[in-house]
């Protein structure tokens, strides 16, 4: 088939067809003339072939961009890298790089499978509400697979080197036929990684990693929460043969405080009055986390349950600026024991209220009387 033919006609696209629809339609055609499912059809091979010079340009929106221009000029005597100069391997990357998630493709085309990244691991602290507040420096012993330091985490024994598998080209994998359908396998040689190690390492038989305990440096930043999660950028298990290393995620708990509950950047307390303080009114001084100490004014005829708020006196806003407010709940508590001149002050306090009970309770009686009347 000419590689003059227009791309939109070979992909049966419109020339303002989106990416979505084009990679569709190769998807489509790529399936039906791949030379898989055709073997030993030239002229499929071709027509594949030709259908995936036309996607390598029109999936890259500048190739694209120069192709609507200027046509296949643009891709003559060195122009664009065209797919002329390109082998059938360069034809079944854009396969892999579409259908890899059917057919477990590399992905980034061709070359060797990327190397295995060590794990993540988790770590659990626990701080308290003071901390949480402050903020504060630490450090923690962890006990991980580092870096071997004999081989530098090659694996292989000092003055030696790994070697291209034979069995995978170095690719990592291994490919076999089902039906029409390719299926891409770890190498079982090099378990994946597209070398072998003729000569291990004898520190870390050639795994490029050991068991270690390490101790780091953990900044907890002011604000935090429970479940706050904090990470430590390759400190977690080291990969193998030179792999990058995982992450470390130190997740935070913090401890139940006496006197605040959280909820957000707000801090709740309550805070027991007596009931002449409730009566007349006053202030309460409450010892904040920041070590100060916060004056609550309490006004006169305050009610149990009533919520006092001071503002900017609660938890910092975690990496921004400012803080949460703190609520004082209030608690009026009546005396259970008095004295015989506090009953007497009572008594005649009560004398003075209009009638024998407070205005709230004669309307409450009011209305018990009239249940009972059958109003």
């Amino acid at each position: 088939m000419s590689t003059q033919v227009d791309y939109y006609e070979l992909l049966e696209c419109e020339r303002t067809a989106d990416a979505g629809t084009i990679k569709t339609s190769y998807r489509k055609l790529a399936m039906k003339y791949h030379p898989d499912k055709n073997a030993g059809c030239k002229d499929s091979e071709s027509k594949f072939k030709a259908v995936s010079e036309a996607y390598d340009i029109l999936k890259d929106p500048q190739k694209r961009a120069a192709y609507d221009r200027f046509g296949h000029a643009a891709f003559q005597n060195g122009g664009g890298g065209g797919a002329g100069a390109q082998d059938f391997g360069g034809f079944s990357d854009i396969f892999e790089s579409v259908f890899g998630e059917f057919m477990g493709g590399r992905g980034g085309g061709g070359g060797r499978q990327q190397a295995r990244r060590g794990a993540d691991l988790r770590y659990d602290m626990e701080i308290t509400l003071e901390e949480a507040f402050h903020g504060k420096s630490t450090e923690i012993t962890v006990d991980v697979s580092a870096e071997c330091d004999t081989c530098h985490g090659s694996g292989a024994k000092p003055g030696t080197h790994a070697s291209t598998c034979r069995q995978c080209n170095g690719h990592g994998k291994v490919r076999a036929q089902q039906g029409f359908f390719v299926v891409e396998r770890a190498c079982p040689v090099c378990q994946g990684s597209g070398q072998v190690i003729a000569d291990p390492c004898t520190d870390c038989r050639g795994e490029g990693r050991v068991d270690k305990t390490k101790t780091l440096a953990v900044n907890v930043p002011a604000g935090v929460d429970e479940g706050t999660r904090i990470r430590l950028t390759g400190e977690g298990e080291a990969g193998p043969r030179g792999a990058p290393a995982g992450d470390l995620y130190i997740f935070l708990h913090v401890k139940r405080h006496a006197f605040f509950e959280r909820e957000g950047t707000t801090l709740f307390a309550r805070a027991p009055i007596s009931f002449t303080t409730a009566a007349l009114g006053g202030s309460l001084a409450i010892p904040g986390l920041d070590g100060s100490t916060h004056e609550i004014k309490i006004p006169a005829g305050v009610q149990s349950g009533k919520q006092l708020r001071q503002r900017g006196a609660g938890m910092p806003v975690l990496q921004g600026r400012g803080a949460g407010d703190l609520v004082i709940q209030i608690e009026v508590e009546t005396p259970t024991r008095l004295s015989t001149r506090q009953r007497e002050l009572l008594e005649m306090f009560r004398e003075t209220e209009t009638g024998d009970e407070c205005p709230a309770s004669q309307g409450f009686f009011a209305k018990l009387k009239g249940v009972f009347a059958g109003e």
